[in-house]
């Protein structure tokens, strides 16, 4: 990570009120590089869990869907779950948590309880500690980290990350997923741009 110039975006951008937020984030990072993954995961869930509240594109971007960078969610304080998602993924991946252990995972969320035929478009970020296990789910509108089976109000469609996309029922790479989510291409091409890196 380029620690100057993330900071002095988050510093340009928005100030150095959520600069100190930033920098609390950095300074999470590395105190954790010689924790177990499963710390590490559970310390960066629980740090966007309190640093960042949740927000429609709609509101924050006036957009439908816009896929905003770490810099963006943590400048706002402010993202929805696409947005958590992506940073925690970021988050991870610069602890040094391997690319295949982590998969931004798009599902249909059943609303209203168990009995609902409600469904909405929602992601949260699959955690996968083997290549065999079930992932753990690390979403925006829960703190808790649990099994996918666990997760029976959530219904995969389809995952991927930096280095393939899978369908749900999938076990290898469908596309390269640059190729496929332009908004994925652009998110992480603007992460780089702003310092984020792995």
């Amino acid at each position: 990570m380029d620690s100057g110039l993330f900071q002095t975006l988050m510093r340009n951008q928005y100030g150095t009120q959520r600069l100190l937020v930033a920098q609390r984030w950095q300074q999470l990072l590395a105190s954790l590089s010689a924790e177990t993954e499963t710390r590490k995961v559970q310390l960066v869930n629980q740090f966007f869990a309190t640093q960042v509240r949740y927000r429609t594109d709609q509101l924050l971007y006036k957009q439908q869907d816009y896929w905003a960078t770490p810099l963006e969610t943590l400048g706002q304080g402010l993202g929805d779950c696409e947005d958590y998602a992506i940073a925690k993924y970021a988050s991870l991946r610069m602890l040094g948590i391997a690319d295949n252990k982590l998969r931004l995972i798009y599902v249909k969320a059943q609303i209203g309880g168990p009995r609902s035929r409600e469904f909405q478009a929602h992601m949260v970020l699959g955690y996968y500690p083997t290549p065999s296990s079930q992932p753990m789910i690390l979403d925006s509108l829960t703190s808790a980290i649990l099994p996918a089976a666990k997760r029976t109000d959530l219904y995969p469609v389809f995952s991927f990350n930096s280095e393939g996309l899978w369908t749900a029922t999938s076990t290898h790479s469908v596309a390269d997923p640059r190729a496929r989510l332009s908004r994925w291409h652009s998110v992480l091409k603007k992460m780089e741009q702003q310092g984020v890196r792995w």
